[in-house]
């Protein structure tokens, strides 16, 4: 059993998603959203957000196409209800530092769970109002198969959404103190939507 997944991060990506926590399905094989039934990878190629489609075993391969990966809380477990408050306090310091040394574009939540943990306060899905470190933030209907209050089609929306942001802004939000990521529009940079 892996404890932990390894994060898939390096500067100046498009996207990084960031999930709540590994499942024991992705725990035992150690590979980021393994779990049955579980859509990200189909959906990050349907989406187009990927040219090819990825299994579990290829999460590595998500930096080549500017992608990024990580999770809330790092610990594995067979179900969220099984973490605690704390679990979710110690996980968040770590997370602000990771996303503010990558630099991404934007941060997608892979799930609203996840982020009203993440910000302490209810949200809705789609972009948010707030930035992480200048990155715009985006909230993802969660791809879990425990999640099967929705179909797919409304799961995979969203994806295409995000995708086709990235595609017309060629990024995101770039921070007024650094670099912005490569590809983000000057529109971008200068903190502009559309």
């Amino acid at each position: 059993m892996h404890l932990k997944l390894p994060d898939y991060l390096r500067p100046n990506l498009q996207v990084v998603f960031v999930g709540f926590n590994p499942g024991e399905r992705s725990a035992r094989i150690g590979h980021y959203y393994a779990g049955r039934g579980n859509q990200f990878w189909n959906f990050l190629f349907e989406s187009g957000l990927t040219p090819t489609r990825l299994q579990p075993e290829d999460d590595h391969r998500v930096l080549e196409f500017g992608i990024g990966l990580t999770d809330l809380v790092k610990r594995w477990s067979r179900s969220s209800s099984e973490l605690s408050a704390e679990d979710f306090r110690r996980g968040i310091p770590p997370l602000i530092v990771k996303l503010q040394r990558v630099a991404p574009c934007v941060v997608a939540f892979n799930g609203k769970t996840a982020y009203e943990r993440f910000c302490g306060r209810a949200a809705r899905l789609g972009w948010q109002k707030e930035a992480i470190d200048g990155a715009r933030v985006f909230v993802l209907r969660s791809t879990s198969g425990r999640n099967g209050s929705l179909t797919r089609a409304p799961k995979l929306r969203y994806f295409r959404r995000l995708a086709q942001w990235l595609k017309t802004n060629g990024g995101g939000v770039g921070g007024g103190h650094r670099k912005p990521p490569r590809g983000c529009s000057a529109s971008v940079r200068r903190g502009e939507t559309r």
